[in-house]
């Protein structure tokens, strides 16, 4: 039957736009980059979508959708902060140094992997999330690269932020924090008001501060989570 490998299909579309967002990021159009791994993001929920609909789900679409996955929330972000590192003036006199220091954006591609290699085996995760989910992780480096590119190039000491900014969000990605879901068993506000919240707050972000607003709701994502999880050991 065609329509069990509509899914399929999809996801192929979502990995496609991976690899195209890493081409676009390698040549310095940060803007293309970002515009294909929002791309890939619709096409990674529609397949979930489209398998659910079709009831056409398989073993075989789960590591397919994980394997695109590396490449459109893993490399693709991690080589859009190659690039943008590579253009940053040099952070030390040592050559060496400066060459090899770009590379550790690549650990974002490493992290990614493993973060979506413990959600497949983590039966935890059906409607939440643990750790912070690799799509976000993608739009808030990206969109941060699009939005603030050229303060970011025009300081030497901005290297040592980005620097910690990737290993905060490596550790983010395999961490032990719960984050919730944008996923609805109803539509009621009993019980989804953060979700409503966030989703107000999102608009208004995004209205105001233009592509920078993807990394600004990513934040604000990881802090409400945070909050959230506090507030309910609380309760």
């Amino acid at each position: 039957m065609i329509k069990k490998h509509i899914p399929n299909t999809i996801t192929c579309c979502n990995l496609i736009c991976g690899c195209i967002a890493a081409f676009h990021a390698f040549a310095g159009r940060y803007e293309w980059a970002f515009a294909f791994i929002i791309a890939g993001a619709v096409f990674d929920f529609f397949d979930g979508f489209a398998a659910r609909l079709l009831k056409v789900s398989s073993p075989i679409g789960k590591e397919l959708d994980s394997l695109a996955d590396v490449v459109t929330f893993g490399v693709a972000p991690a080589t859009i902060l190659f690039a943008l590192l590579s253009e940053l003036p040099a952070l030390t006199s040592n050559d060496f140094v400066n060459q090899i220091l770009p590379f550790s954006a690549f650990l974002i591609a490493a992290l990614s992997a493993l973060r979506l290699a413990k959600f497949n085996l983590d039966e935890r995760q059906t409607g939440s999330f643990i750790g912070l989910p690799t799509p976000a992780n993608a739009l808030f480096w990206s969109a941060l690269v699009v939005g603030t590119h050229d303060l970011i190039v025009s300081h030497v000491w901005m290297w040592w932020l980005l620097l910690v900014g990737i290993l905060l969000s490596c550790y983010l990605l395999v961490a032990e924090l719960p984050m919730f879901a944008l996923k609805f068993k109803h539509f009621g506000w009993k019980g989804n008001g953060l979700k409503y919240g966030f989703i107000l707050l999102s608009a208004i972000l995004l209205i105001a501060l233009g592509w920078a607003g993807f990394s600004a709701v990513i934040l604000c994502y990881i802090l409400l989570s945070i909050v959230n999880n506090k507030c309910s050991k609380c309760a």
